[in-house]
């Protein structure tokens, strides 16, 4: 299995920055795109952010130009740099993952991988 944890997340002013990390373990042979999704109370879980592993880059349209979204492929590791924060940001925050596998027999699999998500906490 392929499994993901988030770390970073807190509590932060208006106008203020984080970074999480999402760290990715398993026999992972490929994470061709990894995101981070949000959630707020009473909301859907939505995109945030997307990677390729080619380094391409989507973000919601609420985010552009504030959040940076990158990945360490040596460390399998995602980031989320968020800068001027505002309370509308507030939420829940997942990683995602979605590439190939290796199995216990060695056989190759696809897999979606999501972490249990951190908190973030932005006060206005």
């Amino acid at each position: 299995q392929v499994q993901l944890v988030e770390s970073g997340g807190g509590l932060a002013q208006a106008g203020g920055s984080l970074r999480l990390s999402c760290a990715a373990s398993g026999s992972i042979l490929s994470m061709h795109v990894m995101g981070w999704y949000r959630q707020a109370p009473g909301k859907q879980r939505d995109l945030v952010a997307h990677i390729t592993s080619g380094g391409s880059t989507n973000y919601a349209d609420s985010v552009k130009g504030r959040f940076t979204i990158s990945r360490d492929n040596a460390k399998n590791t995602l980031y989320l740099q968020m800068n001027s924060l505002k309370h509308e940001d507030t939420a829940v925050y997942f990683c995602n993952a979605v590439g190939q596998m290796r199995t216990r027999l060695g056989w190759t699999k696809d897999y979606t991988a999501w972490g249990q998500g951190t908190q973030v906490t932005v006060s206005s």
